[in-house]
């Protein structure tokens, strides 16, 4: 399982990312911002942080980055991405899923572990998931307010697009969305970040694991198809 994980000038969890790749038996592959090929992975992660200063708005520059135009053509031929926080971000600026992420609803970063809901599991990301069972995922931001069109939020409903919610409202966002994915299940986005919930020596939870197990589990039926 080779994961290129890509790191943007303000990318914050690029190191945490790879490791946690690195501690569920991948091999993390860095994968720069102005590279324009993406060479001998099996999956992308697009990390937390701040790219490009979150100018202008969080991931709108990102979009435009060399290795975006590779990742939108992989993504199209079913390449598993994931983006995290600010990886989320820039997959809705970049038009692999829709919807936008806005400053939270209390006009505050949220730093704390955060409750979700599983919504469904039919994604490369969530499959070793359980339909509505409750997970706790670290969450760190403070533009986490998912909005959409009241007609996307409708065909993300009635599509099963849903990949999370938040059990509360930390952030504002409509119907309460953490998480949602393309009509394919291979690009899903969230705002909380499994990567720190891998290991059990330093989260409280080790919930963040079946993303990666999930990923195991699809990489292994394609390669052996």
């Amino acid at each position: 399982m080779r994961v290129g994980v890509v790191t943007f000038p303000g990318t914050l969890d690029d190191v945490d990312a790879a490791r946690a790749v690195r501690l569920m038996g991948g091999v993390a592959v860095p994968l720069w911002h102005a590279s324009d090929t993406i060479s001998d992975v099996d999956a992308v992660i697009l990390p937390g942080g701040f790219s490009y200063g979150d100018y202008l708005r969080c991931g709108a520059i990102a979009r435009f980055a060399p290795i975006m135009t590779e990742i939108v053509r992989w993504a199209g031929l079913g390449l598993p991405v994931l983006g995290i926080c600010n990886g989320f971000q820039v997959l809705c600026e970049s038009h692999l899923l829709p919807g936008a992420l806005i400053r939270n609803s209390e006009r505050t970063f949220v730093c704390r572990p955060q409750r979700l809901r599983v919504g469904t599991t039919d994604t490369v990301w969530t499959s070793e998931f359980r339909r509505g069972e409750e997970i706790e995922i670290v969450l760190k931001s403070g533009e986490g307010n998912y909005v959409a069109a009241p007609e996307t939020l409708r065909r993300l409903e009635g599509e099963d697009r849903v990949v999370f919610r938040y059990v509360g409202a930390p952030n504002g966002s409509a119907r309460d969305i953490a998480g949602v994915t393309n009509d394919r299940g291979n690009v899903v986005g969230l705002m909380p970040h499994p990567e720190h919930n891998v290991d059990p020596l330093v989260a409280p939870t080790t919930d963040g694991q079946r993303f990666f197990t999930s990923l195991k589990s699809f990489l292994t039926v394609a390669l052996t198809a």
